[in-house]
C-alpha cells in the first residue's frame, strides 16, 4: 500500500472531471504546518508559465524513456484507488534534450565566460558561513498559492520533500504527483541548493529538461542537478514551482535586471531547434565598481561562436576599463565610444570561429561620483536595443541586414556595391558579426566593425527602461507593443516589491511565443525605476 501512495494516481490522457481545487493559499513552515499568505514571489500569470534555459546538470539520460499509457474508455468506471496510470508526453510536452551541465563550487569572484558549455554564474549562495534561503511558490497547477522558505542552516528541515502524502514538506493536492516526488537538499561540499527525482512515475522537469532516471517505471532516482534562482520546476503536467534563492553573495543594482530566453521549439511542431542565442550581464565588472555591461549574442551556423563572444567581449570591456587613465578619461568624456571600439576589435581578434559567427549586442552601463546613470551600446548583426527616456523612443543600435540601407551605403564606399540582384553574401543575410573568419577571407564585404550609439544619460524618475533582444522577439512584437506592454506590467505589479524588471521580461517572453515567433528569442529588461539585488554576473542559456 505504501508503494502505491507513492504513485500518482492519473494521467494527462484521462478525461475526468474532478475537484483538485485548493481551498486556501497556504504557506507551508520548515514543520511542515500551514498558513494563509499572500504569495510574494509569483510571476506573471496570466501570461503563462515561463521557462528559463539555464543549462543544468546532466540527467542520467537525454532523452524521456519509453512510456506506456493505459486507454481508458470509461475512465470514471475503471480506475481504480492505488492504479497508477501514467501520463503521455504529447508533442505539447515535447522539450529539447539535452546533456549540459553547470558548474560547481565557484569562487565569489566574477569568472567570465563559458567551460566546459557550463554558463559562469556568480554562485548564489557561495559565502563561509553557508547561510541561503531557498523560497518556492507553486505557481500553478491544483496547489497553486502554496509557498514555503528553507534556510540552508536548517536541519530540522532538510532535505526538503515534494510529494503527495505526508510527511512532504511541500504537500501537493496533485493526482500526477507521486507521494514522494522529489527532493531538494543543500550541498555543504559544493555550496549550493540540488535538485533530485526521487523516482517518480511521471518525472520532474527543471526548467522544461527532465532530471529524472530515463527510464522511469524502474522508480530509480535521477541525479542532483543545481537549482538557481529563477528556475523552474514542473512535477506531473500542471504543477509549476517558482525558485528564488536569497545570499549575502547577491549585489545591490542600482535598477532592475530581468533575464530569460527561449530557443522556441516549441513553434516548430515540437522539432528539436538547438538554441543559438547566448545573453549574459555583468554588474559590476571586476575591480571596476559602478561599471557594468549587459549584452546578447545570436548565433547561426552553431552556438559556439555566440559562446565565444559572450565570454571575450566583456573580459575586454573590463580589460580596457582596467587602465585607470583610460577609465578616467572615459568618465570625464562622458563617452565610450573608444572603448567599446577597442572591445569589439580585440574580440574578433581573439575569437576563432570560422564557420560559424554571432551578432553581437553591448549595452554598457556607468554611474559617475554623483550616481548619475548612463548608458551607451555598441552592435553588429540585428539584435537590436531600445530604451525609452521621459517618454522618448530611443534605437540604440543599427540593423545590418544585408539589404539595408546603412550597409548598403557602406559597401557602396568601399567601392564593390551590392548587386541588384544580391539578397545575401555567401548565404548569409547578415553583413556584420563576430567570427566567419572563412566568408571574411572570401568576401571583403563583410565586416566586424560595430555601430556605436550616443550617450544617454538616464533621469531615473522618469519611468526609464532599457530593452536588448534577439530579432526572435523583434520579429513579432514591436517597440511601441513592448512599450505597452511594459506599462500595463508595471501598473499591474505596483504594490509587488519582487524583481518587476524579471517579471516584465517574462511577460514580453511570453507575448513573443503567443505570437508564435519562429526563431530563438532571448531579452533583457532594464528598469531604471527599481532596484533589484541579484547575482553580480549571469549568463543564459
Amino acid at each position: 500500500m505504501v508503494g502505491d501512495l507513492e504513485r500518482s494516481l492519473v494521467s494527462n490522457d484521462v478525461d475526468v472531471v474532478l475537484d483538485q481545487s485548493n481551498n486556501l493559499t497556504r504557506n507551508y513552515d520548515l514543520d511542515g504546518q500551514c498558513h494563509r499568505t499572500e504569495a510574494l514571489l509569483r510571476p506573471p500569470r496570466t501570461q503563462g508559465l515561463v521557462h528559463k534555459q539555464r543549462l543544468s546538470s546532466a540527467s542520467p539520460c537525454s532523452a524521456l524513456g519509453d512510456s506506456v499509457v493505459l486507454d481508458v474508455s470509461d475512465p470514471l468506471e475503471d480506475i481504480l484507488v492505488g492504479e497508477t496510470l501514467k501520463r503521455s508526453f504529447g508533442t505539447e510536452h515535447l522539450v529539447e534534450l539535452q546533456k549540459h551541465g553547470r558548474p560547481g563550487k565557484q569562487s565569489q569572484n566574477l569568472r567570465f565566460g563559458v567551460e566546459n558549455d557550463r554558463p559562469q554564474e556568480s554562485a548564489p549562495n557561495a559565502t563561509s558561513d553557508q547561510r541561503s534561503c531557498l523560497s518556492l511558490e507553486v505557481v500553478s497547477g491544483p496547489s497553486c498559492g502554496l509557498h514555503c522558505s528553507v534556510p540552508s542552516t536548517s536541519t530540522a528541515g532538510l532535505p526538503f520533500t515534494l510529494g503527495r502524502v505526508p510527511p512532504s514538506n511541500l504537500l501537493l493536492k496533485d493526482l500526477e504527483v507521486s507521494g514522494k516526488h522529489a527532493r531538494i537538499n543543500w550541498n555543504s561540499n559544493k555550496l549550493r541548493w540540488e535538485l533530485v527525482d526521487m523516482g517518480s512515475l511521471n518525472g520532474t522537469l527543471l526548467n522544461s529538461r527532465p532530471i529524472n532516471h530515463c527510464d522511469s517505471g524502474s522508480r530509480q532516482w535521477g541525479n542532483p542537478v543545481e537549482l538557481a534562482s529563477g528556475d523552474t520546476i514542473t512535477v506531473g503536467t500542471t504543477s509549476n514551482i517558482y525558485v528564488h534563492i536569497s545570499s549575502q553573495n547577491d549585489h545591490l543594482v542600482p535598477f532592475g535586471v530581468g533575464m530569460t530566453s527561449d530557443p522556441m521549439s516549441l513553434r516548430r511542431g515540437g522539432k528539436k531547434f538547438p538554441m543559438e542565442d547566448v545573453c549574459y550581464y555583468h554588474w559590476p565588472l571586476p575591480g571596476i565598481d559602478q561599471f557594468g555591461v549587459f549584452g546578447i549574442c545570436d548565433g547561426h551556423g552553431g552556438v559556439e561562436a555566440a559562446k565565444s563572444a559572450s565570454k571575450i567581449l566583456p573580459e575586454m570591456v573590463a580589460t580596457i576599463l582596467s587602465d585607470s587613465v583610460k577609465r578616467e578619461r572615459f568618465v570625464s568624456q562622458h563617452d565610450g565610444s573608444d572603448v567599446l571600439r577597442d572591445a569589439f576589435s580585440q574580440t574578433e581578434a581573439r575569437m576563432n570561429n570560422y564557420y560559424e559567427g554571432c551578432t553581437a549586442t553591448l549595452l554598457l552601463v556607468w554611474a559617475d561620483a554623483d550616481g548619475n546613470l548612463f548608458a551607451q551600446c555598441a552592435n553588429v548583426g540585428d539584435s537590436a536595443c531600445f530604451m525609452n527616456i521621459d517618454g522618448k523612443q530611443i534605437k540604440m543600435t543599427e540593423d545590418h541586414k544585408i539589404l539595408s540601407y546603412s550597409e548598403r551605403q557602406r559597401m557602396e564606399g568601399t567601392g564593390e556595391p551590392l548587386k541588384d540582384e544580391e539578397r545575401r553574401l555567401c548565404g548569409l543575410n547578415l553583413a556584420r558579426m563576430l567570427g566567419d573568419k572563412f566568408v571574411k577571407q572570401q568576401d571583403s564585404r563583410f565586416s566586424s566593425e560595430p555601430y556605436i550609439s550616443q550617450v544617454v544619460r538616464i533621469n531615473k524618475a522618469s519611468g526609464a527602461f532599457a530593452l536588448l533582444a534577439s530579432d526572435g522577439l523583434w520579429d513579432v512584437i514591436s517597440f511601441k507593443k513592448a512599450i505597452q506592454l511594459v506599462v500595463q506590467t508595471r501598473e499591474r505589479y505596483s504594490t509587488d516589491k519582487g524583481n518587476l524588471a524579471e517579471k516584465i521580461a517574462n511577460v514580453l517572453l511570453n507575448e513573443a511565443r503567443t505570437l508564435r515567433t519562429r526563431d530563438n528569442t532571448s531579452l533583457i529588461f532594464l528598469d531604471f525605476d527599481t532596484t533589484s539585488t541579484v547575482p553580480p554576473c549571469k549568463l543564459l542559456p
